[in-house]
């Protein structure tokens, strides 16, 4: 039977490889963006994610559509780099607003559904920031590491109602918040933009690459799958080895 999955940030980057590939394995997937691609996979919806309102319509719009709601995968983000004696303030509270109060809010608005269904999936797309820290990403590093504060309560109050909880925490993707950020980490660092992949992002990997969207894709996908039932409540690491050091 195919699922009803709620997808945040599905119009571009890793949200929309999750949307495609959910889609095409035949679930009911409401892609949810503050400009959703009509063209784009899944059921389009158009909600401000930073409000509490446009949290609460997104969950209200995939219970209308479908029926039901199996699965919330909380992907939203974008980022903003700066030294913290300059970091401006309201780029923080947008951070903390997208990046952790929107995966709270959707678990909480969608707690009864994802219960109802038997068996819940829970999935936010966190980072290795979520695990260690950059210079220059308070707001960030800030947010993922208290996602994944947040799964792990999520996972200890839905063990008994059948749902469970992840945060996937992926090293640099292959997306355009990464190729935003070039100019203002060569400002910040101090090196010219040509050498900010090699000398500042990958760095901190083993493998020197980025990760392709898909292979984000690929690690919900399976969460969400039958082969996913035993792991709740902890960060699933696909860092390149980032983390190893």
């Amino acid at each position: 039977m195919s699922r009803a999955v709620l997808v945040t940030g599905a119009a571009r980057g890793i949200g929309r490889a999750i949307a495609e590939r959910l889609t095409a394995a035949g679930d009911d997937v409401l892609a949810v963006d503050l400009e959703p691609d009509p063209g784009g996979p899944g059921a389009p919806f158009a909600a401000d994610l930073a409000s509490r309102a446009g949290n609460k319509a997104a969950i209200d719009a995939v219970l209308a559509r479908f029926g039901r709601l199996d699965a919330i995968v909380a992907n939203a983000g974008f980022q903003h780099v700066a030294p913290i004696g300059e970091f401006p303030e309201e780029r923080w509270d947008a951070l903390l607003a997208l990046l952790l109060t929107s995966p709270f809010l959707l678990a909480r608005y969608g707690w009864e559904a994802l219960s109802a269904s038997g068996e819940g999936r829970f999935v936010a797309i966190a980072s290795a920031h979520g695990l260690v820290a950059s210079p220059f990403k308070a707001g960030y590093v800030a947010a993922k590491h208290g996602v994944l504060g947040l799964v792990k309560t999520l996972a200890l109050e839905g063990a008994g109602r059948g749902i469970t909880a992840t945060a996937v925490c992926p090293a640099f993707v292959r997306t355009a918040i990464v190729e935003a950020q070039i100019e203002a980490q060569a400002r910040a660092h101090g090196v010219p933009e040509e050498r900010v992949l090699e000398d500042v992002l990958l760095a901190p990997q083993a493998v020197k690459r980025l990760i392709e969207p898909d292979e984000v894709a690929g690690v919900v996908e399976f969460l969400l799958g039958p082969g996913g039932r035993a792991f709740t409540g902890v960060p699933v690491t696909m860092d390149l080895g980032w983390t190893a050091r």
